[in-house]
């Protein structure tokens, strides 16, 4: 029997080229930021001003896609407007849902923008029946973006006993730290994912090439691998060094490779997900091509209870290897 439930494929942009690149591509979603702290991927060069983001809901719209704005950081104490701003400007430019991870501004915006659609961020690494159920009950939120660390099972069974949409992640860089919690590229490099809204700034990254060849990946002085010459190395993230555990060298959950979930689509649409995440606003235009054409065909096959086609997607995952991750949760 066809599988004839509506998947939402969500997906990310970080410059107004790559909206329209993901729309063009098959996005039902695109989810930006806007060119601040109010977003988790605050980084140079990225993101969007209000004018580009009024324009891309408008392109958006009129190609029968939508437009999620995530403010998903967390406002500092005591000065809250930039985050109060940048809700109000998202409900200007028409954004279909703005997605909140701070329980003041859910709060504000629930209040202040009644109308304005929202989700509950990933940053709120909220993944149990009674806190999601809270969320729902005193702020309206629709729909919960779940963390990267349940299993398929786990999914299913959280579904079943929530009264909001869920919406995991489908695609991209792996976090294995309970999101919204992680401290520890913050006491490195002094600044907080949660707060200044980016891991592992680009800025304390570097890539040296020691005597024999040895390829070493630090982040702010601190060496977090090293890698044989040849042999490709991700992106220096502390929760995917490699530590000395009972006297070796080794990840603590398994290598640092990208999350694919392409072929465990029919099991989270029968999970009762709603929605599929692709991670990557920090990205390239190619990259947002690439990866919604491919899921969008993907998705479509298992809307017509056809074969997903073979991955084509190596070339966008970290060292040319993909995981479930906790999806299949190997290292239990």
């Amino acid at each position: 029997m066809a599988i004839t439930t509506p998947l939402e494929l969500v997906c990310p942009a970080g410059t107004p080229a790559a909206l329209r690149a993901a729309v063009e591509a098959g996005a039902d979603v695109v989810y930006v930021g806007f060119r601040d702290e109010t977003n988790a991927r605050n980084f140079p060069g990225l993101n969007f001003s209000p004018t580009e983001l009024a324009e891309g809901v408008a392109f958006a719209h009129r190609h029968g896609a939508r437009i999620y704005v995530a403010i998903n950081t967390y406002p500092t104490a005591g000065r809250p407007e930039a985050w109060h701003t940048a809700v109000a400007r998202a409900e200007d430019a028409g954004a279909d849902a703005v997605i909140l991870a701070d329980l003041g501004l859910l709060a504000h915006t629930a209040h202040r923008h009644p109308a304005l659609r929202r989700h509950l961020s990933v940053q709120a690494s909220a993944s149990n029946p009674l806190s999601i159920r809270f969320y729902a009950e005193q702020f309206d939120v629709r729909r919960i973006v779940l963390p990267r660390v349940l299993t398929l099972e786990e999914i299913g069974r959280l579904t079943r006993q929530i009264p909001v949409e869920t919406e995991v992640f489908a695609f991209g860089g792996l976090c294995v730290m309970a999101e919204g919690r992680c401290a520890l590229s913050s006491y490195v490099t002094g600044q907080s994912p949660n707060l200044n809204g980016a891991c592992s700034p680009a800025e304390f990254v570097r890539y040296d090439q020691e005597d024999g060849g040895t390829q070493v990946t630090r982040l702010a002085g601190f060496t977090l691998d090293r890698v044989p010459d040849g042999l490709p190395a991700g992106y220096p993230t502390l929760c995917k060094g490699r530590f000395q555990i009972a006297g070796r060298a080794a990840h603590v959950f398994e290598d640092p490779v990208s999350l694919d979930v392409t072929g465990m689509i029919p099991d989270l649409v029968a999970a009762g997900v709603k929605a599929l995440k692709i991670e990557g606003r920090q990205r390239s235009r190619a990259y947002v091509t690439s990866v919604v054409a491919a899921f969008r065909a993907a998705v479509d096959a298992v809307a017509r209870n056809q074969i997903v086609p073979p991955g084509t997607l190596a070339t966008f995952t970290e060292g040319g290897r993909t995981t479930a991750g906790a999806l299949s949760r190997r290292w239990k």
